[in-house]
């Protein structure tokens, strides 16, 4: 399928025009970067890996009722996708406290939490992607209607309990995870995706018994064996 022009890069993807209006191509590099770009590598593989991880998460999520912005997997690094408006917001679900919601609270490493925490942060690299609280994102229009917030939420916390049963049945915890969501044009109605991708690169996992960390920890902390743990 022939690419158009390239319409954004970012750390780890490439998004270029698709064959049809409203169509993208979403490419996934090998390029591995953490602390906001300041620590960077180019980690052979892992790009397929994230094609092949995010595929099967869309495609079962699709199944239950998400909607998603994938249309189908292309080749070893390449997803056709809807092209989507995102919403600057990340929407982080932690299930265990690591990171820096440990380092920024003093919370202890590996504190199972009594339930699903959903933190928003704004998407803006220059500023170091600050946490905001609801009222920012409804005062600055980030999302304009509370409803879609409302939304988006219930979805998180529905994509939460199917993965965490997914990697469960496979032996791995889901620490936590980030999200991203944006609004399409489908027949003359607006509807609201997931988008962006979900894959080690954007999940904490660790192995249930040994906690063995199975994401891109490997690679903030210089632990090695990333290719190993991402195929696990």
């Amino acid at each position: 399928m022939n690419k158009g022009k390239k319409l954004y890069e970012g750390k780890a993807k490439i998004l270029y025009e698709g064959p049809e209006k409203g169509t993208a191509i979403q490419h996934f590099k090998d390029d591995a970067t953490a602390f906001n770009n300041q620590k960077k590598t180019i980690v052979e593989g892992k790009g397929v890996l994230n094609n092949r991880i995010s595929e099967h998460i869309l495609n079962n999520l699709n199944q239950i009722g998400i909607k998603t912005h994938l249309i189908k997997r292309l080749n070893m690094r390449e997803q056709l996708v809807r092209l989507v408006s995102i919403y600057p917001v990340e929407f982080i679900v932690r299930n265990i406290a690591t990171g820096s919601l440990t380092k920024k609270l003093g919370i202890p490493d590996g504190t199972i939490l009594s339930k699903p925490l959903i933190e928003y942060s704004y998407k803006n690299d220059e500023l170091g992607d600050p946490l905001i609280a609801r009222e920012h994102i409804l005062e600055f229009s980030w999302i304009p209607q509370a409803v879609h917030l409302d939304m988006i939420n219930d979805y998180c916390f529905r994509i939460n309990d199917f993965m965490q049963g997914m990697f469960r049945a496979v032996g791995i915890k889901l620490v936590d995870f980030k999200l991203e969501f944006g609004t399409v044009n489908i027949n003359g109605k607006t509807e609201i995706l997931l988008a962006d991708e979900i894959s080690p690169d954007t999940c904490r996992l660790w192995d249930v018994i040994s906690e063995k960390k199975l994401d891109k920890d490997r690679f903030r902390k210089d632990l090695g064996n990333i290719i190993q743990a991402y195929q696990e």
